[in-house]
């Protein structure tokens, strides 16, 4: 029952828009750490979109998300179609960021790591997700990390 709940509020759009303008006044580093704002490009209308979400793992300076309701979240396919993004965290505003989508390996070795330092969190996210996907849940992984020939900004 508690699993339908999280799923139905996860999939209310309105609901999950809530945080964006936070990030956009410069606010973001009020909800912590663990949420960021990714700017990304509508792959039909070429349009500016935003969508808050979770980052799941942080090694260096680069940030892994997870997409859960899998391959056919909207920013996940506008991702996909032109891999271009900018991030706010916390302070940090519109850093421009390489996208790389991980492949299932990669994305259930990050979740694994994920399940063991957040239990509670991937058990929930799991049984929302295997609710909304409708059986076991597709949760591909994204990460975003410094651009340029050095590498040498990211977010913070």
């Amino acid at each position: 029952m508690f699993d339908r709940i999280i799923a139905r509020l996860l999939g209310t759009r309105w609901l999950m828009r809530l945080p964006i303008p936070m990030y956009r006044w410069g606010l973001g580093w009020l909800l912590g750490s663990r949420l960021v704002m990714i700017e990304h490009r509508g792959r039909s209308s070429g349009e500016p979109r935003y969508v808050v979400v979770e980052v799941v793992e942080r090694s260096g300076r680069t940030l892994r998300v997870a997409s859960g309701f899998g391959t056919r979240a909207q920013w996940y396919r506008n991702l996909r179609a032109n891999g271009e993004a900018h991030l706010s965290t916390g302070r940090v505003r519109r850093q421009k960021v390489a996208v790389t989508l991980l492949d299932a390996d990669a994305s259930r070795a990050v979740l694994e790591r994920y399940g063991s330092e957040h239990p509670d969190a991937w058990r929930r996210l799991h049984d929302a997700m295997a609710v909304a996907q409708d059986g076991e849940p597709d949760i591909p992984i994204v990460e975003f990390g410094p651009v340029g020939p050095d590498r040498g900004s990211a977010p913070a």
